[in-house]
């Protein structure tokens, strides 16, 4: 058991670890509100990594082709959230990012934001299926086994987030007003970009 939760803790990490707009998201909320609120918002997207993992681990077959056939919608609705994300950083006034920066982050906001955009992610449960499919010899689990593996991608993913927000908190007070701009535009052209990205696949 503790080698199948080992496992599954490798498998949350390295989902988890790649640079999305998940990743600048929570970067860009660490750099703005501290390391609190950027952990929150990974919380959010290990959450729906342990969602569509427990669908893989545990072989729910009606639910997961449910899933499957939303995969266009949940993707348009991602990919519109992005944008949305993406101009709302690209076009904050100085005087907007300076009262952001001072007001304090609510975290169920945070947590809810990043959780619907994991979701809104087709890759991720296709992602899941097949390799909780191969962990369990394509078999669904039942009971301990299932709940372990679950427990250990939601722990993997959270690992991360939480190194990575204390990473970014650590020289989020190097940085001054001019620096934090740029940082948001950056960050805010990026999430356009992955948004153009995602919609642009679902018109071809």
């Amino acid at each position: 058991m503790s080698l199948l939760f080992l496992k599954s803790l490798l498998i949350g990490l390295s989902i988890a670890a790649p640079v999305g707009p998940v990743g600048l998201l929570c970067i860009q909320r660490t750099l703005g509100h501290g390391a609190r609120i950027g952990f929150i918002s990974g919380l959010g997207a290990a959450a729906a990594d342990a969602c569509y993992g427990a669908l893989g681990a545990f072989g729910m077959g009606a639910v997961t082709h449910f899933f499957v056939q939303l995969a266009t919608p949940l993707a348009l609705a991602g990919g519109l959230f992005l944008a949305w994300l993406g101009l709302k950083m690209l076009r904050a006034a100085p005087a907007e990012r300076a009262a952001r920066a001072e007001a304090p982050a609510r975290a169920l906001p945070a947590f809810a934001s990043v959780f619907v955009l994991t979701l809104g992610n087709p890759l991720t449960i296709l992602s899941f299926i097949a390799i909780f499919a191969t962990l369990a010899g394509g078999e669904a689990l039942s009971g301990t086994d299932g709940l372990v593996m679950v427990l250990g991608v939601f722990c993997g993913s959270a690992l991360w987030w939480l190194g990575l927000s204390l990473g970014v908190s650590a020289i989020r007070h190097r940085l001054d007003a001019r620096a934090m701009a740029w940082i948001d535009r950056t960050a805010g052209a990026c999430l356009l970009g992955f948004a153009a990205w995602q919609l642009a696949r679902l018109a071809a």
